[in-house]
């Protein structure tokens, strides 16, 4: 099982990520939603980006995302683009003219709103399914996965926490997506960090 820590705006966090022994494969930074606490604006992005991703791969969460904000990130070091509320053809249409990998962000109430990555089979890397509400740590019913096959790797989110038993999830994902699980007072912990990164190398471990 794979991991994604989301939310990244401290430097001395990311150092503590990119250098761990048991790093996250992905990390994340949010590049354009401000109303997000977890936000980090253009020049604070940059010069957190200088940091050696060494192993991880950088992830940048985009909400709706327009031409300009797209244009202003497309040289920075991402490795994925991390889509939430945007039509299939625009999903397209930002692969092919940025060439980035596609994490396909997907907010689930339902069946229903599981059903609809079957729109963006073809241009999607991986699917992330989240819960609605993004910021306010809701969550949905994960086994609700059970009832799909997916060409693509699975990611998982939405309110996941330190102690839950990740190995329920690996049932039904291939990575684990966390952030305010790994919060206290809204600032990344380091010691939860570290809980949840050695959980996952326990899973890894056993496989």
């Amino acid at each position: 099982m794979k991991s994604k820590i989301c939310g990244i705006s401290d430097q001395k966090i990311l150092e503590y990520l990119t250098n761990h022994l048991c790093a996250p494969e992905f990390i994340g930074f949010i590049v354009n939603f401000p109303k997000s606490k977890r936000y980090v604006d253009s020049k604070k992005l940059k010069e957190l980006l200088k940091v050696n991703k060494r192993n991880s791969k950088y992830v940048a969460v985009l909400v709706k995302p327009n031409k300009k904000i797209l244009n202003e990130i497309e040289h920075l070091p991402f490795d994925y683009y991390q889509i939430y509320d945007s039509e299939p053809y625009e999903i397209e249409r930002i692969k092919n003219t940025y060439n980035k990998k596609i994490i396909l962000a997907l907010t689930i109430q339902n069946s229903k709103d599981i059903e609809r990555y079957k729109l963006y089979e073809d241009n999607a890397d991986i699917f992330l399914f989240d819960s609605k509400g993004y910021e306010k740590s809701m969550s949905f019913n994960h086994s609700l996965l059970n009832n799909f096959k997916f060409n693509k790797e699975v990611m998982l989110a939405g309110n996941i926490q330190i102690n839950d038993n990740l190995e329920n999830y690996k049932k039904i994902a291939d990575i684990i997506d966390i952030s305010g699980g790994v919060e206290t007072s809204g600032f990344k912990d380091i010691s939860k960090i570290e809980i949840f990164l050695q959980n996952i190398k326990k899973i890894k471990n056993e496989a």
